[in-house]
């Protein structure tokens, strides 16, 4: 089958031509992925992520072009976005840690009280399924995989919520 057939029957949704490409760029995808993230984990959820994205756009996929070059440029841009979103969501658990850190070291009793009483306030304003993730990852100490596993949603969803989470307490405690 020449590229031309095989772009055309991924447009129409054709499921033989979609598992063709995911049997055949899977593997090579990963290893891509892998390179530019350095994290086996992160590019098994790129991997997945490009195929999903690439089954949703098939309508706008173009015999003109390499399907190659669409699929390697797709996993770099979603590289790119996660670095970026991970980068974000690290500096706001940075600043948390170092708020703690602030309680932590006063020498006031009251103080300290005063402040990890504002920082469960805040924990307790969450919304419901929020604060249940928050909780599971801060005070339980479960991995974003293993939250994931446990309540059944995608690992994205539980890096926004906490991400959500961080942005909703800091923003409390500077009312406070």
């Amino acid at each position: 089958m020449d590229k031309n057939e095989f772009i055309a029957l991924l447009r129409k949704g054709d499921d033989e031509a979609f598992t063709q490409l995911v049997n055949l760029y899977s593997r090579r995808l990963f290893a891509y992925a892998a390179s530019l993230s350095g994290d086996h984990s992160m590019a098994k959820d790129i991997v997945q992520e490009v195929f999903l994205k690439t089954f949703e756009n098939r309508k706008k996929l173009n015999s003109n072009y390499s399907i190659e070059g669409f699929l390697y440029r797709v996993t770099y841009n979603l590289f790119v976005n996660m670095y970026y979103r991970n980068k974000v969501q690290l500096k706001i658990h940075d600043e948390y840690l170092r708020y703690l850190n602030q309680i932590i070291e006063s020498d006031d009793d009251h103080k300290i009280r005063e402040s990890l009483d504002n920082v469960n306030k805040s924990i307790r304003k969450l919304p419901k399924n929020c604060k249940k993730i928050f909780l599971l990852s801060k005070k339980q100490g479960y991995t974003n995989k293993e939250i994931s596993e446990i309540l059944n949603i995608s690992i994205k969803t539980v890096e926004s919520q906490i991400t959500i989470a961080f942005k909703k307490i800091r923003e409390d405690l500077k009312l406070t």
